[in-house]
Order: C-alpha cells, then structure tokens, then sequence
C-alpha cells in the first residue's frame, strides 16, 4: 500500500520474505528470534520495521542477507530477491550458503546495509578512505586510481566537506553524523537496489538525524533504491515511511501505509505504542501522563501460549488470546492486523477494539508547580567555566584549551524542572558532571542552597562534598555502564549511604526495608534486591540507576540522557516514573538531554546550549511557541513528529560543521552555521545573554528583529 492508499502490484515486489524462521539453539532451549515473518518491499519505496528491542528486527535484517551469527541459522522460510531482470525466476536468498560467492556478490552490490553503530562497524585501525575504496574494489572492476577518485565522489555525495581530506581521517577522528555518512557511502558505492539500515540515526542527536533523514530520501530519490529501515522511533517512521511493518516477539502483527498505521492503527500493540510517544506541540502541563504499555517484551525463551502480546494487552478478547495463536487478517480490505479481534468467530458480537487516546492523560491529583517569584532557589551557576588543556610535542606542553563550559549561569527554583538541550558536544554533560562536582570546573560558583544554609560546591575539597552527595545526585545515561557488575541491587542501592558495613556486606534490616520500598517505587519486585544487574533488561536497569540516585531522598537530581537509550514505551514508563516522583518528594531536577519532545513533555523551564555557553533560556510554553534564538528554532525545527500528515516540515537545516571548541569563532559562535547572520556584528562582537521579555534571556543581536518559527504557531512575532 502507498502513503495515499495505492495498491503497490506484484510487479513492483523487489524483495518477498514468506514464513522466514531464524532460531538459536542455545543451553536453556531454542531461540525464536524470528518465528514466521512475511515481508514484501516494493521498488523505490521506504519500509519501516518498528517494534520495541527484542522483537527481532534487526535478526530479520540480518537474515536476509545471511549475516546471522552461529548458533543462529535460518530453519524455515523463504526470502525471494526479484531484482536480477535476467533471471527466470527470483532467486530464494534462505536457500543460498551464507559463504558462497553468490550471496558474498549480492551483499554490497544488491543489497546494502547500514549498520547501528559506525564507530563499531569502522576499523580505527585504517582511514575511511582506505575502507571505502576497498569495499568499491570488493565489488567492482575498478583499478586503485579509479576506486579512489569514486570514493571521493562518493564522500561529497553524502554531504561531506573537503572530501578529499577526509580520506585521509580516521573514523575516531570523525563525529558521528560524519561516520555515518561515510557508512552510507559504503554503501551506496555500488548503487544497491536495496538498502537496508538498522537503526542509522538512534544514536545521533536531533539536528545530525534530520541531515542523515534528508540525505537518505534525496538518495533514494535519485537512485530509485528500495529502502528496509529499522527503527523504534516513531517521529522517524512517520517522517520518511511509504509502508510501515510493525513487529512483535518475532511475527509482524499489523502492516499498511504510513497514513493508515498511524491514523487508524489495527492492532493494540501499534495502538499503545503511539500512544506513548511525545508529542511535539501537545503539551498537556506538568500534569499530564504518557499511555505507557505495562510490562516489558518477554524472553523469546519465555513466550506467551496464544496470543503474545495478551499479557500486556489492554483489551484481550476473553480466553482466546491465552489459547490461540491469530492469523493475520486483512482489514477493510487494504491493512492487515494479526489479532483475534477481526475473526469473526472469536470477536464479541457487536463489539470493536477500544482505541488508546493518542494524547497524553491528566492525572488531577499532581500538585501545580510554586511560581518561579515564590520559589527559593536550589542551585545558582554562576559564570562557570570547565577547560581542559590540549597538549602537543615532546615536551607535552599546553597549547591551547577546550572550552566545554564557558561562562554558564543559571538558576533552578525548588520543586522546578530545569531542560537542558543542545547537540552532541555542545558541553550538556560536563555542566552537569561539574554541577554534581564529579569533576572539578576551571573556575566559576556552583551555589547550593541546602539546610543549613547556601554553599559554593565549587570551592570545596572532596572531604567537604561528602556531606552534599546525597543531596545533589545523577542518573548517568547509559544504565548498562552505571551500575557494578559485582554487586547485588540491595549492595548497589545501600552504598549510596556511605556506611562502612555496606562495604563488608553487612546490611541492617532498616536499609534493606528501604531499598525494597524503593524498588517498588520504581516498579521493581522487592525480591530482585538479590539479583545483580546482568539479569535485568535495559529499561530495568534504567529503573534501578533511578532508584540509587534517588534513594537518599535529594534535593537536586541531575538527570543525563536518562531515556534516550531506552524504547518508546519503556521511555514513557521512565518518563511517567520522574514526573510521579518528583511530585511526590519535591525533587527539583536539570533535565538533560537532546530530544525535544521529552523535554517538552517532562520540563517547566528550557536552557539551550550551544558550544559551552547558554544561548537561550525561557518558560518551556514560551520556548516551543516563540523561540527568540535561531539555534533554537534549528533544534525545534529538526524534531521529527510522529505525524505523517505533517512531514516536510522542517524549515532550517544546519550544516555538520561545528565550529572546534578548542579555537571558537570570532564573534557570535552560531555565526558560522546561522542562517540569519549580519556581517556587521554577528561576526565580531560576542552576544551577551540579555532579558528580552520576563523570564525570558537570548544570546542574539538581532532577537527583537528576527521572526523564528515555534511548534504550535507557524512563526513567532518579533518580541
């Protein structure tokens, strides 16, 4: 089916996946990562395959090109490749050895792939141009000479600048947009008909994943290439999908166009999982709640009888779902839906599926925020810098410094939650790390307000901190790294409060009641305190890191990336989590990350960060309707929207190449990427972040003049 409902003939089938089955056979019992997908892709059209972790996107991928690590192995099933024209009949892809020069030629020259991370899939060892010309060589009958000049054609194809120096770079030399072009490069070097890419902008912030989204649909416009992306990011599937495949436990439950999955999803899976994405621009306040969907993806080892999505279901079909497997059933004749609610047979007569409300839920009993004029602050920054030197030669003598945080000030009410947004590398989470003085900053106040009174946390040595640690706490990014392996959640959860015992693993009762008291907080059994945390999934481990930050009860708790690794329905269940508990114990939280949507939906106040310094700080209503600086207008129009009725919206591009912080522009530091710039001062006289309005401070010569586009209004008045 077409985004507007077209018929798409068996003519235009590239590529038909029927019944495919992938299985691992491991010590506990078979594995079934893949368990009968059927998937057909269509020349020149992009397909989305969604679905949480674990439900076997990325096996079904890799199964099509036979990349499946032992003790994987395709069992059953077919995957028909219909692009050779001169074939009799399609060639069935399962069927081929993985080895053999036939499926080793198709790889790279028929079928490409994008791989999540292209820091892991890039050798440090060689430069990128090296790897690019002998993936070109691999497959073409092109000498060394002409391999090059095609890998620097290819580099300045996908939007690198001074392509032929970058050959010469290595891939930890680049950022990641920049390696993930060059993966894209690779891949299109021998102008696939298919293009697989797995999870190619997760890891990217917003503005770096708008420049990847738009170079891949300009890509596929000009080659006519069949696109396979895999995603759980539903603002990207809305954005650049013609099909949607949604996946479940290994079977794809629904499929349809992108305008029919999304205005008229079949399935309750499809349903909650819309349901729970952020929606740019419907801020329902600090009291609204995400439609979280309860539980977590199941072990493959451990799949429900019937129906595998029944136990977190919101509207089972009474004892069927527990007993019978569905059918995939087609839908008024176009969207297909793998669920007992369309047989006729098992529905309740007179009866439909109830339907999820798309925006967010308003829990009445939440407690309005204290004005920002009443409310004492918590923490004051005041013109903080961190700089780390750069050293070079043999005497390893400084040279110059990087600026990550250059001047920042600002100010968090009690009881406020403070966003803090920028992109990858613009000093996000060294003010955070230097806030919480898990490193020391240059120079600069860090005034906290606790009990017994106000206190530069700045100026004290690592003794005198020990009494602020349980007030002012973090939740680091990456819940895997976060917490030791070699210790018990009940170990990691009562070191928090520095008790020698804790360390000779003696725990009294009146700890260990409270850290069960906070596991069920956090929505963990009391019981798992004995666990360690290899047993837990990533959004379980994510609740755990919540739970030792928060257990001391803090003040202030800085929070970085805390959601961003996780799906979109953990992440609303972490999102729902934070909101609930700081209600509930008056935290005040500096709420860091990239993506905007959270932030719209979790933050009272907005901070905007751009090369070390704060560019932009306001109400969040206010920031999202009228932005007053052009980087935030960027970071606001890079936002995918998880509406296809409202893609191509996207009005400022930034280029990839970000000024160094070791030597700033002269001037104002956005100059160099603005699109509003004026010679006359933008690029010689540094701004000051000044008030333009109550409450309401921008970075920028020309705010009162510029007319910059929010999220809810189509273009801000000059203030």
């Amino acid at each position: 089916m077409s985004a507007e409902g077209a018929t798409v003939s068996r003519s235009d089938v590239l590529l038909d996946v029927q019944g495919l089955k992938t299985h691992f056979a491991t010590d506990d019992g078979v594995v079934r990562a893949v368990d009968g997908v059927d998937l057909s892709l269509a020349r020149g059209r992009t397909t989305c395959l969604v679905g949480e972790s674990g439900c076997g996107k990325s096996i079904t991928a890799r199964s099509i090109l036979q990349l499946v690590d032992p003790p994987g192995r395709i069992t059953a099933g077919h995957v028909w490749w219909h692009g050779d024209p001169d074939a009799a009949e399609p060639a069935d892809l399962a069927a081929l050895d993985p080895r053999g020069e036939r499926m080793r030629s198709m790889r790279g020259a028929d079928i490409s792939m994008i791989f999540q991370e292209p820091m892991a899939a890039m050798s440090p060892m060689y430069t990128v141009g090296e790897q690019l010309v002998e993936a070109i060589q691999l497959h073409l009958p092109l000498s060394r000479r002409e391999a090059t000049e095609k890998a620097v054609h290819l580099l300045g194809r996908v939007g690198i600048p001074r392509p032929e120096q970058r050959m010469h770079a290595y891939s930890f030399q680049l950022s990641g947009g920049m390696c993930q072009r060059v993966m894209i490069a690779m891949a299109l070097a021998c102008e696939p008909s298919l293009l697989i890419a797995d999870e190619p902008t997760t890891a990217l912030d917003v503005t770096t994943q708008a420049r990847i989204l738009d170079l891949l649909a300009e890509l596929q416009a000009d080659t006519g290439m069949a696109m396979l992306f895999i995603t759980h990011d539903l603002g990207v599937v809305a954005e650049i999908a013609d099909d949607v495949a949604v996946m479940y436990l290994g079977q794809v439950v629904e499929e349809g166009s992108v305008t029919d999955v999304f205005d008229h999803p079949r399935h309750p899976y499809t349903q909650a999982l819309i349901a729970s994405v952020p929606r740019l621009g419907s801020r329902g306040g600090r009291t609204s709640r995400l439609a979280a969907i309860e539980g977590i993806v199941p072990h493959p080892l451990l799949r429900p009888a019937g129906c595998s999505f029944h136990p977190r279901c919101h509207a089972p079909v009474g004892d069927a779902c527990e007993e019978l497997t569905p059918e995939l059933h087609a839908v008024d004749g176009g969207p297909a839906a793998r669920c007992h609610w369309y047989d006729d047979a098992l529905r309740p007569e007179g009866r439909t599926l109830p339907v999820i409300p798309a925006e967010p839920a308003v829990a009445a009993t939440a407690p309005a925020p204290v004005p920002r004029d009443e409310a004492a602050p918590v923490l004051e920054v005041r013109d903080l810098t961190v700089h780390y030197p750069v050293k070079r030669g043999l005497l390893n003598r400084t040279v110059g410094h990087v600026r990550a945080v250059d001047g920042v000030g600002l100010t968090i009410a009690a009881g406020e939650t403070l966003g803090l947004v920028g992109e990858s590398g613009c000093g996000k989470t060294t003010l955070g790390r230097a806030v919480v003085r898990a490193l020391a900053p240059t120079s600069g106040q860090i005034v906290y307000h606790g009990d017994k009174g106000a206190v530069d946390l700045a100026g004290l040595s690592d003794s005198a901190l020990r009494a602020y640690r349980g007030q002012v706490r973090m939740i680091f990014q990456d819940p895997f790294s976060a917490l030791n392996p070699r210790m018990t959640l009940l170990q990691l959860l009562a070191e928090p409060f520095r008790n020698p015992a804790v360390r000779r693993g003696h725990i009294d009762s009146e700890t260990e009641q409270r850290v069960a008291d906070m596991l069920v907080r956090v929505g963990l059994r009391p019981e798992y305190m004995r666990r360690y945390p290899h047993a837990f999934s990533g959004g379980q481990r994510q609740r755990v890191n919540i739970a030792r930050a928060l257990i001391t009860r803090p003040r202030l708790v800085v929070a970085d990336e805390a959601v961003s690794a996780l799906d979109v329905s953990v992440r609303a269940q972490i999102l729902n989590l934070l909101a609930d508990l700081r209600d509930e114990y008056d935290f005040t939280y500096l709420f860091i990350s990239h993506d905007l949507s959270v932030v719209e939906h979790l933050c009272d106040r907005v901070a905007v960060m751009y090369l070390g310094r704060i560019v932009e700080t306001t109400t969040t209503d206010r920031l999202f309707d009228a932005p007053r600086h052009p980087y935030t207008e960027a970071l606001l129009s890079a936002v995918p929207v998880a509406d296809p009725h409202r893609r191509g919206g996207r009005t400022t591009r930034l280029s990839d190449e970000l000024p160094d912080p070791a030597a700033p522009p002269p001037g104002c530091a956005f100059h160099t990427r603005c699109p509003h710039a004026r010679a006359e001062r933008c690029g010689t006289e540094v701004p000051q972040l000044r008030g333009i309005a109550p409450d309401h401070d921008v970075a920028c010569h020309h705010a009162e003049a510029l007319e910059l586009r929010g999220v809810r209004h189509p273009i801000s008045s000059p203030s």
